[in-house]
């Protein structure tokens, strides 16, 4: 049996949940698609992320990686196209750090793509009527950041492994705390992402 590994999120700003997290550990121990689902949460910290990235791919020496990140205001699932080696942010990560275009690592491409099936992603999507579509630029905060880090791993490695990010909307709860946040209910949000799952 294949291994997926699955990353999503702690709560981080001002956020009090993150739904990525609730997804990771709901289908964490299932098997979708052959996959065995191995579920890991990542902290929000600039100088861990990455680390826990690399250090949970070489402990579950996965088939696959898809990692999930909140992207409170996008209304769609966005599967991302492309991380680029900067780290920036006016928003504080959950220790403070606030880094100013700083290379995630030195002496990287300036962009690594995904490796994922973004398309068959979207296609597969929208047709089971959750709505998405691909997105050219997935920031410079901690997404890209494990983004950037687990495409790179591969890569380094010359070893043919997909890997990529899928950026969620909002789940209602937080669209209750927040005034006029696009929002989608826990079920679906975690129902597209098994959906994503079939299709690798």
């Amino acid at each position: 049996m294949k291994t997926l590994l699955l990353t999503g999120f702690e709560p981080f700003l001002d956020f009090a949940v993150n739904p990525t997290e609730e997804i990771v550990e709901t289908l964490n121990g299932e098997t979708i698609n052959d996959y065995f689902i191995n579920g890991k949460i990542l902290a929000v910290d600039y100088n861990k992320s990455g680390e826990e990235m690399v250090s949970f791919t070489e402990k579950v020496q996965p088939d696959a990686v898809l990692s999930l990140g909140l992207a409170a205001g996008r209304h769609k699932v966005t599967p991302e196209r492309i991380a680029i080696n900067c780290n920036a942010s006016k928003e504080n990560d959950n220790e403070g750090n606030t880094p100013d275009g700083d290379p995630i690592i030195a002496g990287g491409p300036d962009g690594v793509f995904s490796t994922l099936p973004i398309k068959e992603f979207v296609e597969g999507l929208n047709k089971n009527g959750y709505p998405a579509e691909i997105s050219n630029t997935a920031g410079t905060y901690l997404c890209n950041h494990v983004m950037y880090q687990a495409i790179y791993y591969f890569r380094k490695l010359d070893e043919d492994v997909p890997a990529g990010f899928i950026h969620l909307p909002a789940s209602h709860e937080l669209a209750i705390q927040h005034e006029n946040l696009p929002s989608w209910s826990q079920t679906d949000l975690t129902e597209a992402v098994r959906e994503m799952i079939k299709v690798l």
